[in-house]
């Protein structure tokens, strides 16, 4: 296994690490962003250089079509519009990229489908944006209808659907990272203990799909209510590691022994008190908290006899910023993108904007960068969008998938003494799930 030591502030620090924290929101901020101008056809990714062109026009391609750009430009979210706005002009504003329609859809979705009809109107052949999971909702039945691609910006995944693509980096692409690595490992039963909200309910789902995609066993998972005090947390580990099932027999065979009275009922009792408790019901448990309630779940996974490492706690991405908490979860794993992948399109942003870009920026230099290397390469239908070897980008490996999901290779990392190490590499190719 490869290591690679990450400090105690994160592997993503600073503007990119706070951006995390956003990562199961309908507003994803981070994703692969696809590099080059050009690349040859085939099964392969697509991989090149960031440039920094001069602001220009670009040249519409034999038999290309025009791009549009949805985003917030106006409202609350006109600041994140305004960066995606940046990402996408250093992917689409160099020599032969196909000229692009930019559209306000004002962060609503009554925006965001009137925008998408205008861009359609004007004869837009493919769509990219819009940010928000309501607003993807507009847009892909007006997409679909019309035959026209859409890369949204959004994490949610309930909005993937043949033709609409969701780029942003969700619980999915985290779980079955994480449950792949730990069936090679021979680890197959998985547990979940989450929050009763929508981040709670998105890795539930993932977890349930996971095992199903790589033939594991269903998941047993646990949700207590969000925010919950020492009383409905404790409640909820020993119902879930089942703990009473457990015990139970070991009491009670020694409380039977001790009631003898003799002198061997007595040895006996001893002899079953220093039995170990069997183990839990599952041998990989993902847990959605940061912070203080991670050292609170910490030692009622002791208290509970929940044992690591046989029992691999699993987290979220969020994880990646190394922010107050982690530290108790010391053996623990996440799945993140490489940090170390982004630096050649941080580079170009930052020679043609003078900053450094956020993390959402990339959504949109993906999305762009693909939009163009399309237009030359295949086209935007469907067939053509779904390369077997996927695109290669900032953030690593991304396959768009026939039914809209996408998949990325994720690294995988460790919670260990003074933060976390890569211990497994971002894969270099993506098999389809359940192969």
């Amino acid at each position: 296994m490869m290591k690679r030591h990450v400090g105690r502030r994160g592997i993503l620090g600073g503007v990119l690490g706070r951006a995390w924290a956003l990562l199961f929101t309908s507003l994803a901020v981070s994703a692969c962003g696809l590099m080059g101008d050009s690349a040859p056809r085939g099964s392969g990714p697509i991989m090149g250089a960031v440039v920094d062109p001069p602001m220009r026009r670009g040249v519409l391609a034999s038999g290309g079509k025009r791009v549009a750009l949805l985003l917030p430009l106006t409202g609350p979210r006109a600041e994140i519009g305004q960066a995606l706005a940046r990402g996408a002009q250093v992917a689409l504003e160099t020599d032969g990229a196909p000229p692009v329609d930019q559209k306000d859809t004002g962060g609503t979705p009554e925006g965001a489908a009137e925008a998408a009809r205008q861009a359609i109107a004007a004869g837009a052949g493919i769509i990219l944006g819009p940010l928000t999971s309501g607003e993807t909702a507009a847009v892909a039945p007006i997409a679909q209808a019309a035959g026209v691609p859409v890369l949204a910006f959004t994490n949610d995944a309930a909005q993937a659907k043949p033709g609409v693509w969701t780029l942003g980096i969700g619980p999915a692409q985290q779980v079955y990272r994480l449950a792949s690595a730990l069936q090679a490992q021979g680890k197959t039963r998985l547990g979940g203990l989450l929050p009763e909200n929508e981040v709670g309910r998105a890795m539930a789902d993932a977890l349930i799909q996971s095992a199903a995609a790589l033939g594991m066993p269903a998941p047993t998972i646990k949700q207590y209510p969000p925010g919950a005090g020492i009383g409905a947390l404790n409640g909820s580990v020993r119902e879930l590691s089942n703990y009473a099932g457990r015990r139970g027999p070991i009491e009670s065979a020694r409380r039977a022994a001790s009631a003898s009275g003799t002198a061997e009922g007595r040895r006996r009792a001893a002899e079953i008190g220093r039995q170990g408790v069997p183990p839990a019901p599952f041998d990989a448990l993902l847990v959605a908290e940061n912070g203080e309630a991670l050292e609170l779940m910490s030692s009622l996974f002791a208290y509970y006899d929940i044992d690591r490492p046989a029992v691999r706690i699993l987290g979220p991405a969020t994880w990646a910023s190394g922010e107050g908490g982690i530290g108790y979860m010391r053996g623990a794993w996440y799945a993140a993108p490489d940090p170390a992948s982004r630096a050649a399109f941080e580079q170009g942003y930052a020679t043609r904007f003078g900053t450094s870009p956020p993390a959402i920026a990339a959504l949109a230099f993906d999305a762009g960068s693909i939009a163009r290397v399309s237009a030359t390469a295949g086209g935007y239908s469907a067939a053509a969008l779904v390369r077997p070897g996927g695109y290669v980008g900032a953030d690593g490996l991304m396959v768009l998938m026939a039914d809209g999901q996408v998949r990325r290779g994720l690294a995988i990392y460790e919670i260990q003494r003074g933060g976390a190490q890569m211990i497994e590499p971002a894969p270099q190719t993506l098999a389809a799930p359940g192969t």
